[in-house]
């Protein structure tokens, strides 16, 4: 057992999934750096996953307990008795484990479990909430009823400007969180793997990430079918899963690729935790998203390994590509632009790869865990984060331009 000394700050960190996609994967870098300066750090999961692992394995103590997490589904009021319910009998469970594990902070990571807040304020422990959404498309009394319990926290902050930007912009309930520090998501990324010299064969695309609606791989298969219309040889591997209850999506998505005859051309390989091996073996990354997104991990990743990417004009996505010049922005939505985006970066390969590579040290340098580790713990110990002037996200103009061409100026 570990051996916890009286000095030693104590953390409990809680998340909604156990999966290791974006939000997952900062919540993990978050506990991992707490344990690597000092902290103690125990987590709460209510499901058994690659998250749950790799806490352990960085040392973390890790807790079971099925607490509830907001769904959009209960945002009516059918759901949300259903959800009252539900949390009711399980604050006893939490209100134990805070008492257990006797936490200095409660670090809540997404903005999905706000009843981890509503007792550790309670119990009078201090609370920290990090936010990765930015549902700026949801009706007000939907955004009103995600952004207020923040107001419960201590300390709110954001892994983006977008986020907070949508979180202020609620009516009443975003009061006071303009000043919110911002901390850019910490990733490593893989060892690059300098980019092909030339695309004879034809791209070799590929996405990361969840498969559902919102993500828009769908969009991307049908970019796809359009290349090879056009006697562009595309290839697409897709890496993810769906969400329980998803599986609809993922069987529509087969049939899709059946019906267009693409079964030699796109292959899904189900959830990997780790995607470096096909990152060195593809040439563009997709992130076609149609709903939107509060930043684009996938796409500093796929600047890290030195590889373009053609994203959706979604401004968490904007904010991303924010300051480099292998980035090209397309319409959300739209198989065509998305088709004509990886077109141009196919048919001007040599200006698309020097700057691939060019682009990879500056993510680096603005993405390193560490810093990131860094902030995240100084704002569990409650001291002032630092934050860097830069542009506003502002709207681009679609059709596949470079996305540093729509922003106003460079992130430090």
């Amino acid at each position: 057992m570990k051996t916890v000394t009286a000095a030693q700050p104590r953390l409990l960190v809680v998340n909604p999934a156990a999966d290791l996609y974006g939000s997952d994967r900062m919540l993990l870098e978050a506990a991992a750096g707490a344990v690597e300066r000092g902290w103690h750090v125990d987590a709460a999961l209510g499901a058994h996953g690659p998250l749950a692992d790799a806490l352990t394995a960085a040392g973390v103590c890790l807790h079971h307990l099925e607490a509830p997490v907001l769904r959009k589904g209960d945002l009516n009021v059918a759901g949300l008795g259903r959800l009252v319910a539900r949390t009711a009998r399980t604050t006893v469970a939490i209100g134990a484990l805070v008492r257990r594990a006797r936490p200095d902070v409660v670090y809540v990571n997404t903005v999905t479990m706000p009843w981890w807040l509503v007792v550790a304020r309670a119990m009078r422990v201090r609370s920290v909430v990090h936010v990765h959404e930015a549902e700026a498309a949801l009706s007000t009394p939907l955004q009103v009823a995600l952004t207020v319990p923040l107001r419960i926290a201590n300390t709110v902050v954001f892994n983006s400007r977008t986020s907070r930007a949508v979180a202020t912009a609620v009516p009443g309930a975003g009061r006071g969180l303009a000043a919110a520090p911002v901390v850019l998501n910490g990733l490593a990324g893989p060892a690059p793997t300098p980019p092909r010299e030339t695309l004879a064969e034809g791209p070799r695309l590929l996405y990361v990430g969840r498969l559902s609606p919102r993500k828009g791989v769908d969009v991307a298969v049908e970019a796809v079918g359009l290349l090879h219309q056009r006697g562009i040889p595309a290839r697409l591997d897709i890496v993810g899963a769906v969400f329980p209850g998803y599986e609809w999506f993922e069987a529509q998505l087969r049939q899709s690729i059946a019906a267009a005859g693409l079964q030699e051309a796109i292959t899904l390989h189900g959830f990997r935790e780790d995607v470096a091996a096909l990152r060195a073996v593809t040439d563009i990354a997709l992130v076609p998203s149609v709903a939107d997104e509060s930043f684009g991990n996938v796409v500093v990743e796929s600047l890290l390994a030195q590889r373009p990417a053609v994203v959706a004009d979604q401004a968490g996505l904007r904010e991303a590509s924010e300051g480099f010049g292998s980035v090209a922005a397309t319409r959300a939505s739209d198989a065509a632009d998305l088709a004509d985006g990886i077109a141009t970066v196919v048919a001007e390969w040599s200006k698309w790869r020097r700057a691939a590579i060019q682009d990879s040290e500056l993510a680096r340098r603005r993405h390193a865990p560490s810093h990131y580790c860094d902030e995240i713990v100084r704002v569990l110990a409650g001291t002032e984060v630092p934050q860097v002037e830069v542009g506003p996200v502002v709207t681009a103009p679609a059709g596949g331009s470079p996305a540093t061409e729509v922003h106003a100026s460079e992130a430090a």
